[in-house]
């Protein structure tokens, strides 16, 4: 699935959901989406345009994109059905804690234990996100959506959980790495007695 069919996809799922406006569907995927999906704001303009040529999408009201209220059409959804159901391309991994980390040794210990301790702190922020989506997702009125949307967020929160696990055992074995490799100080030479040694007997 190419990049702007991928863009494509998200638009018009969200559209799938209830019609609404250019700037809200823009702060509708950033918003709800944002947990697993991040979408470049400067093509969802360009896509809606393309989809309502295409005859995806239809717009009511006013000219203008930021007012006027898109809506998918049949074709559409039949639409959205055919690129939900390629194949999910795997995405690379491009994580630069990891990076940082497996060259931790130019770094040093504590620049490591920072880096670690501000993912485990991103975690736990977006752990409350999730809690929020969550809670309302009960207060949304699409019934038959959201089983579905609680999965997804059941999946941030059990990424999110296991990247504080992570954390907490990652800081503990730098603690100890740093332990084991302190130079130890270095022993005292055995001290030297004070007695005299008893005088040889004149011959």
């Amino acid at each position: 699935m190419s990049r702007t069919e991928q863009t494509q996809t998200a638009v018009l799922g969200a559209l799938s959901v209830m019609p609404m406006t250019g700037y809200a569907l823009r702060e509708e995927i950033r918003s709800v989406l944002g947990h697993f999906w991040s979408e470049s704001f400067g093509q969802i303009y360009p896509a809606l345009a393309e989809l309502q040529q295409q005859g995806l999408v239809e717009r009511r009201g006013a000219d203008r994109a930021r007012t006027s209220v898109f809506a998918i059409t049949p074709a559409g959804t039949a639409r959205l059905r055919e690129l939900l159901s390629e194949p999910a391309q795997p995405a690379r991994p491009r994580n630069g804690l990891m990076l940082r980390l497996f060259f931790g040794r130019q770094l040093g210990p504590e620049a490591c234990r920072h880096l670690i301790r501000k993912a485990r702190e991103e975690a736990e922020a977006r752990l409350a996100e999730l809690a929020v989506a969550r809670s309302e997702s009960q207060e949304a009125p699409h019934a038959q959506d959201r089983p579905y949307w609680l999965l997804t967020i059941s999946a941030g929160e059990h990424a999110a959980r296991a990247a504080i696990a992570w954390a907490d055992e990652a800081l503990e074995a730098l603690e100890t790495h740093s332990d084991s490799t302190a130079p130890h100080p270095a022993a005292e030479p055995p001290a030297v007695s004070k007695t005299a040694h008893p005088a040889r007997e004149q011959q």
